[in-house]
């Protein structure tokens, strides 16, 4: 028998007759075994990455309310070129939520010490009111500090660093991100700053510029791809930086395309000696996401020595190794309320998931909304 009788979870299904379910139900909590905790989960985030598993398979036009099985549920149809793509998901009840954090309520022989304190963790299965966790996958926030500082202390912090590992790991000097402005952007802006790596930030709106340009990087250096002359201004910050990696969120499209070329025009802007096979700069691009969910295109223009290829946070973890990836997550912590702040502009509970008004706000993944689900509010 639970120790916790109302307990919850939050379920992503997709049917077999072409439907998504986002339903909250009554969940069974194990007994922490040895070096086990069991986390009140108080602060979860919505991620663009979560959204992979919440709404991605849906059309959100189609959105509603329903009781399904006895619990509330927000139900959406799946178009069919969609059910295809996520045919292995069918009829698979999943869980979802890759990071949090709250108070450590039951530890098990050997979690003694975390007992009552507050924690932030990352593994899945996060938008649930309690969270069984080995304890060595959670990190201790300092005493005084509230579990939304925790929340979103892995999943983009250390994405960014590791973009910072893996610049320095490869020879690169300085960067190119597209989607500047996002949560995760902001973060990346300031660890640039503070790292003293030129960054070459590529957004699509002023009002995004001037998220940038006033957390402090150079007017020049923060680009709009809306502008007629984004191009030309593109190649001017990559030949002033001498930025040869990028980082792109948009995936789809010409964007890489369109960097890629723009770094062998700065390589010549810099005194690349020319060759029938393009500058023995090496230039790549990473895709990290898919805003855009179209074809990734690729002409020419950039001789022969580029690389486009995809990047993955575990991986990369796995590739640093268990020390590096601790003092990253050392890191993250200290600067909770700095570097890695998340300003989270609304909060809900998991039955607000559910809700179809809230869920196609979520899904919007709009500049400067974040949202923050608090499963003890039911």
């Amino acid at each position: 028998m639970t120790q916790f009788p109302d307990a919850k979870q939050l379920f992503t299904t997709v049917t077999d007759d072409g439907k998504l379910v986002l339903s909250v139900e009554a969940d069974n909590v194990a007994e922490p075994g040895e070096g086990e905790i069991v986390v009140q989960m108080e602060a979860v985030p919505i991620n663009p990455s979560d959204l992979g598993l919440l709404t991605a398979p849906a059309n959100m036009e189609s959105v509603r309310h329903e009781d399904v099985d006895g619990s509330p549920a927000l139900v959406a149809d799946v178009d069919p070129a969609m059910m295809r793509i996520f045919a292995g998901r069918k009829g698979k009840k999943m869980p979802a939520g890759n990071e949090g954090a709250g108070t450590v309520v039951a530890a098990g022989k050997g979690a003694e010490a975390l007992m009552g304190k507050k924690v932030s963790i990352v593994g899945g299965e996060m938008y649930r009111t309690h969270r069984v966790m080995n304890a060595m996958m959670a990190v201790p926030l300092p005493d005084g500090a509230e579990a939304r500082e925790g929340a979103s202390l892995f999943v983009n912090p250390m994405t960014v660093q590791g973009f910072v590992n893996t610049m320095r790991s490869e020879g690169h000097e300085a960067l190119v991100h597209t989607a500047a402005a996002s949560n995760l952007g902001q973060m990346l802006a300031k660890l640039c700053l503070k790292e003293g790596i030129p960054l070459v930030a590529i957004v699509r709106s002023p009002a995004q510029k001037k998220i940038l340009t006033d957390i402090g990087l150079p007017e020049g250096h923060v680009l709009d791809s809306s502008t007629d002359n984004f191009f030309g201004d593109l190649v001017d910050a990559l030949a002033e930086t001498g930025a040869t990696l990028g980082f792109d969120a948009i995936g789809g499209g010409k964007m890489a395309n369109y960097i890629l070329t723009a770094m062998e025009q700065a390589a010549a802007k810099r005194g690349a000696e020319f060759s029938v096979y393009g500058s023995t700069v090496n230039k790549q691009v990473y895709i990290y996401g898919r805003l855009d969910t179209g074809e990734t295109i690729l002409t020419s223009g950039y001789g022969l020595y580029w690389g486009v290829g995809g990047w993955l946070l575990t991986p990369h973890l796995e590739q640093v190794g268990m020390q590096r990836m601790m003092e990253m997550r050392a890191f993250s912590v200290e600067e909770r309320n700095g570097i890695f702040a998340s300003d989270y502009t609304r909060e809900i509970s998991l039955t607000d998931m559910t809700d179809p008004e809230i869920a196609k706000a979520y899904e919007r993944k709009a500049t400067g909304e974040k949202f923050l689900v608090n499963p003890a509010l039911g």
